[in-house]
């Protein structure tokens, strides 16, 4: 009756009877509020979803050498410069082979002169096997005596035992002369393999001295194949497993992503400021020769991935894990107001979780409720406001 009361006052005002209804109606409503507002959303979209290790690192070629010499001396030449490709066997460098050529020089002089004795001491030796026999005839036919065919017996083994050792030493000889044919050999320095001369640590003109360690001239390394060495802490490196693929950044090109496989997981640790680090290798495809050794990289190991599925944030997410890893629930907004549904995830990561069941895209999610500021409208705040009065 109070309502009617009132609808019949506007209408003395001159207005329609059905401007009035609609008057009265959004009061009542916005009297009321909304059972929904001041609530945070979040929407349940569709996506990419991948979790993974991060870890830093550094690129090094897979193949390389670094390449010396076993002969000491003056650097004559070096063929090759920094950046230069190079196959198996090309020549790098020389070493002054004067020495190395005079050695063996006089190496073989010293064997033409023991095969020189050797063959006299043969003619000898044959003489000498000549003469006993002969004793010996003479002897049966008692014309000499004994004295004599056991003398002629001793010179025959005397002879026999020189040329033995001449012989041994014609041995000795060749073996030093094909020593120093080797260290003569040494003062040219090839390529170990196809790659490219990544360092050069000694110039031309420069002595070296190989006595006690081989001075290296050159690094050669092939770049067809990096192979990057990720630093991964020890929390996340029983995770890791060898053929786990993997992706990696550079600083120069962080748009770019590069794949590859990891190839090992070095058991030695590596301590730094009291941090234990372990050595994670990856070989990645290097043909295009944008990778340089050295460069500093991002990894990321891929534990999981899921792609085009149902995506929610974690933290709109409550875990029930008397139910199971994967049980959670969440608060769903509907057209009825806040219902509570129970979801199951699959893989999840930091921030994301992959929506087994229970969600659809599309759904908003409840994640709190926003609080006004005290003193409500009077502040500039959201706080409700009164309708007006009737």
């Amino acid at each position: 009756m109070q309502q009617a009361r009132k609808l019949s006052s506007w209408q003395k005002l001159g207005l329609p009877a059905a401007l009035v209804a609609a008057l009265v109606a959004g009061a009542c409503h916005y009297i009321g509020g909304n059972d929904d507002a001041g609530l945070k959303t979040v929407t349940v979209t569709r996506g990419d979803l991948q979790k993974s290790i991060t870890a830093v690192g550094s690129i090094e070629p897979t193949d390389y050498v670094d390449v010396g010499t076993q002969v000491g001396g003056r650097v004559m030449k070096i063929h090759v410069e920094i950046g230069d490709r190079v196959t198996k066997g090309d020549l790098l460098a020389e070493i002054d082979p004067t020495v190395y050529e005079s050695t063996v020089r006089k190496d073989r002089a010293t064997l033409e002169n023991l095969k020189a004795q050797l063959d006299q001491q043969l003619a000898e030796s044959v003489l000498a096997d000549t003469e006993l026999k002969r004793n010996q005839e003479m002897r049966a036919a008692d014309a000499i005596s004994q004295t004599t065919v056991d003398q002629a017996d001793a010179q025959a083994k005397v002879a026999a035992a020189t040329v033995a050792a001449t012989r041994a030493q014609i041995k000795a000889a060749e073996a030093t002369l094909a020593g120093d044919l080797a260290n003569l050999g040494y003062t040219k320095i090839y390529a170990p393999l196809d790659g490219t001369v990544a360092s050069q640590t000694t110039l031309e003109g420069q002595t070296v001295n190989a006595s006690q360690s081989a001075p290296v001239i050159v690094q050669v390394a092939n770049m067809d194949v990096m192979t990057v060495w990720a630093q991964v802490a020890e929390a996340d490196v029983s995770r890791i497993a060898v053929d786990m693929p993997a992706t990696f950044t550079t600083l120069g090109m962080p748009e770019k992503k590069w794949r590859g496989k990891v190839r090992a997981v070095y058991p030695t640790p590596v301590v730094e400021n009291d941090v234990v680090l372990y050595n994670v290798l990856i070989d990645v495809d290097n043909r295009e020769g944008q990778l340089l050794p050295q460069m500093t990289v991002q990894v990321f190991f891929t534990l999981g991935e899921a792609k085009d599925v149902p995506l929610a944030p974690i933290n709109a997410l409550q875990a029930q894990r008397e139910a199971g890893v994967d049980a959670y629930k969440a608060k769903v907004l509907t057209d009825n107001g806040v219902v509570e549904r129970d979801v199951k995830v699959g893989l999840t990561n930091r921030s994301m979780a992959q929506i087994v069941s229970g969600l659809l895209p599309g759904d908003q999610l409840v994640v709190a409720a926003v609080v006004p500021p005290a003193g409500g409208a009077a502040q500039g705040g959201p706080g409700r406001q009164m309708g007006p009065r009737l």
